[in-house]
């Protein structure tokens, strides 16, 4: 038996679901979100639910209370009688932190899965995940998009010659090895030490990048230090150009000056993440036809392994 499709999104990421909707071919669902004076949230839906299949569209990005949101939503859609609950989060945050890499330090991305449980959530769709084991953490179904999808065509339309993919740290090796594998092209890694979070102490590269066009791999950029600094050795090293991939444009702090003012001759960002400022450096690529996709297979009861590229083509 097919359910009738009904998407909404959260406020922070309405400007993302009305294109996924639109490429969908149906429109976005109307929410209501009253906000008491203190700043309380009460989301409602506008319209019937009962029986359907929902989709609710929604990034974890700061500030928190957009997760609140998310939770509050899916609370609501479970006790209007949807049928089925879909959280899309095109990007999942609290992802950075899932292990104990100190001791006494919460495990918040296995605290957000459990919370998306607990607020009734049937399936997980997202993009991009900063460790893939974190589908792991879940009880129900994760669909996890890769964004090599629509970063790939885009690197093939630059007809870069001696490309040469470069992972910022030792961590995002697989990443960068994923999208060398579509380019049959080499990789090199950037050494970092840090001496807290968001600061890199020191860094190095392992590898050879003389006259070679290098593109950085990276699943986001926070204050985009990294990248930036990245950029600088590389060049130094001996790099034609410097240009980088990274899925989710978290950008705080000061990371839209350093990116404009750094070596980098471009970074491409999705727009699982709005931009709170425009720089001519950064190029963002749309997810929205790709979670369209995903959302009408997922309904239609097909794979949605025909959306990752195939490394073969």
């Amino acid at each position: 038996m097919a359910y009738s499709v009904k998407m909404f999104s959260g406020s922070q990421s309405n400007y993302l679901g009305e294109k996924i909707a639109y490429y969908y071919g149906k429109p976005l669902g109307s929410v209501s979100n009253q906000r008491f004076s203190d700043g309380e949230m009460s989301p409602s839906f506008d319209e019937s639910i009962r029986g359907c299949e929902v989709f609710i569209v929604q990034s974890t990005c700061p500030p928190a209370e957009n997760l609140m949101e998310l939770l509050l939503m899916v609370d609501a859609a479970r006790r209007a009688s949807a049928k089925y609950v879909t959280v899309v989060v095109p990007y999942f945050g609290y992802a950075r932190q899932d292990r104990k890499d100190k001791p006494r330090v919460a495990i918040a991305a296995k605290l957000v899965a459990n919370l998306m449980t607990a607020a009734g959530a049937d399936r997980l769709m997202t993009c991009d995940l900063h460790a893939g084991q974190i589908q792991g953490f879940f009880d129900f179904p994760v669909d996890h998009l890769d964004g090599t999808a629509i970063f790939v065509p885009y690197l093939r339309s630059l007809k870069l010659d001696n490309m040469v993919f470069a992972s910022p740290d030792v961590g995002g090796v697989s990443r960068a090895r994923s999208f060398a594998k579509h380019f049959h092209a080499d990789i090199v890694v950037c050494d970092k030490h840090r001496k807290r979070a968001n600061e890199v102490a020191s860094m190095q590269v392992i590898g050879d990048v003389e006259g070679a066009n290098v593109v950085l791999i990276d699943d986001l950029v926070d204050t985009a230090g990294t990248m930036c600094k990245a950029a600088e050795i590389l060049r130094e090293k001996g790099a034609l150009s410097v240009r980088a991939i990274c899925t989710h444009p978290v950008m705080s702090g000061r990371a839209y000056e350093l990116v404009e003012n750094s070596m980098l001759e471009e970074m491409v960002v999705s727009d699982t993440l709005p931009l709170r400022q425009s720089t001519s450096k950064i190029k963002v690529l749309t997810v929205a036809e790709l979670f369209a996709k995903a959302i009408r297979n997922v309904h239609d009861h097909e794979s949605i392994s025909s959306l990752f590229i195939n490394l073969h083509q």
